[in-house]
């Protein structure tokens, strides 16, 4: 058995069984991967994947076991490159981080100016995705930081630690019924097409449960993943603007009227995750407490001690976080 063996059956199934595609990724050839994963099936005296005709079709059974271990044991060897990365070279290395447009475009820029002039040798890459991708990018090691507000259950294998809270506005254009409203009501959002982030993103949960609460159906016209984009569509008269009051921009959105919706959404906690057992290096400490500066490493240590996010979130709730 070895551990490239173990890495092609992973990545195979990080790329959906398509042995091309995966060959493709790992700069091999597709017959090669082939031969060693049927090399380590004869070995092993089991399928780990079916098959139709040269087509891999499904993992079976045990092959899903050898493949959540593999996986572990692959993180366990990234883990010992950390380590010893950490003492030959404790200021270069790579940092993942997989976010939403909002978090890239609007709470991270002054964090990584910062952290990428404190660490020039550290190659840093992001991803912006949605909840269920990021989630799978931290499953998989492919980042090492999730930045995430919704769907908070997909990382139940990773360390969620809160980083501050959030709340959303509401933009119209100048000459909308709207715009001289003093305090909005669900009611009156309810009667006009609203436009806001995909369902699934900040925004679709919590937008939701308030118009729920009244017995009202949301009139959702258009979603989309990046405010800027909902800004645009909101000037065209296309609806009105739901999205993170961060998203805000005085000068750039003087054309547009903000209304606060606090009071209708309430607030929302962003949180950064990382797999559990992840060895964390120097730079990736630093990274979180630029984020959010009460996260310093003794409290992200205690935080790894723990069992459970429900462990974390009770050693958190006495703690203040910002609010942005």
């Amino acid at each position: 058995m070895k551990l490239q063996q173990l890495k092609y059956i992973v990545e195979v199934v990080n790329h959906n069984l398509n042995v091309s595609a995966t060959a493709e990724s790992l700069y091999t050839s597709q017959p090669g991967i082939s031969k060693q994963v049927r090399l380590l099936e004869d070995e092993l005296g089991i399928q780990i994947f079916e098959r139709s005709g040269k087509h891999l079709t499904q993992v079976t059974p045990a092959g899903e076991e050898i493949i959540r271990i593999s996986q572990e044991i692959l993180a366990r060897v990234e883990s010992i490159k950390s380590v010893a990365g950490e003492h030959t070279h404790p200021d270069m290395g790579t940092l993942n981080i997989s976010t939403t447009h909002t978090q890239a475009r609007y709470a991270l820029p002054e964090v990584i100016k910062g952290f990428t002039a404190r660490y020039p040798k550290v190659t840093l890459h992001m991803h912006q995705g949605t909840p269920a991708q990021m989630s799978e990018s931290v499953a998989k090691g492919t980042a090492n930081f999730a930045i995430a507000t919704e769907a908070l259950h997909l990382y139940q294998d990773a360390i969620m630690l809160p980083c501050y809270h959030w709340s959303r506005s509401i933009v119209v254009p100048k000459n909308h019924p709207l715009a001289t409203k003093e305090k909005l009501s669900v009611q009156d959002l309810a009667s006009y097409p609203l436009v806001t982030y995909i369902f699934g993103f900040s925004a679709g949960t919590e937008l939701d449960n308030a118009f729920h609460k009244h017995g009202l159906t949301p009139r959702v016209v258009f979603t989309a993943t990046d405010a800027d984009v909902i800004k645009t569509y909101v000037r065209m008269g296309l609806g009105v603007g739901v999205i993170a009051s961060m998203a805000i921009d005085k000068e750039l959105d003087s054309d547009l009227v903000v209304l606060d919706a606090s009071h209708i959404f309430g607030r929302t906690t962003t949180s950064i995750g990382f797999r559990r057992g992840t060895f964390l290096r120097s730079y990736m400490y630093d990274f979180m407490e630029r984020f959010a500066p009460h996260l310093t490493r003794p409290v992200v240590e205690q935080a790894v001690s723990l069992k459970s996010n429900a462990e974390i979130e009770e050693m958190f709730k006495d703690i203040e976080l910002p609010f942005r």
